[in-house]
């Protein structure tokens, strides 16, 4: 495992991660590895998602800021989340497909989040649809 101190790849926390490989969180976390990423996969549950420690919570990533946060989870539990992620900090916020609102994106605004709507795994060159 790389020296965290010296690990210099962007990093990503995936917030709804998933050990369920068709599902878009799972996907996430693998194109965003692929993709040279240093990958904080998020789930209630902690534990493992592909080889990699799973946070509870997006406050136990011991890395601050980060430079992209995607949700994958809905509308409300990303509601919820905006004053952590505001409080963490990020370079990007990636609200992907099914995981956007309109009141989601204003309040993230005016948290003064860099907010992306948009799918994630598409933005480092991967088809999602493609993945097994």
């Amino acid at each position: 495992m790389a020296d965290p101190t010296t690990d210099t790849r962007p990093t990503v926390a995936v917030v709804g991660a998933s050990n369920d490989r068709s599902k878009f969180g799972n996907r996430s976390v693998r194109a965003h590895v692929q993709s040279g990423f240093r990958v904080f996969p998020i789930n209630p549950r902690g534990g493992e998602i592909e080889g990699l420690p799973a946070y509870v919570k997006l406050s136990d990533v011991p890395v601050r800021p980060l430079n992209r946060i995607t949700l994958y989870v809905p509308p409300t539990l990303g509601l919820a989340m905006l004053d952590e992620i505001a409080a963490i900090g990020c370079d990007e916020l990636w609200l992907n497909p099914g995981a956007e609102s309109p009141e989601l994106i204003e309040q993230a605004q005016a948290r003064g989040l860099n907010t992306i709507v948009a799918c994630s795994i598409v933005a480092v060159g991967i088809d999602p649809h493609a993945m097994h």
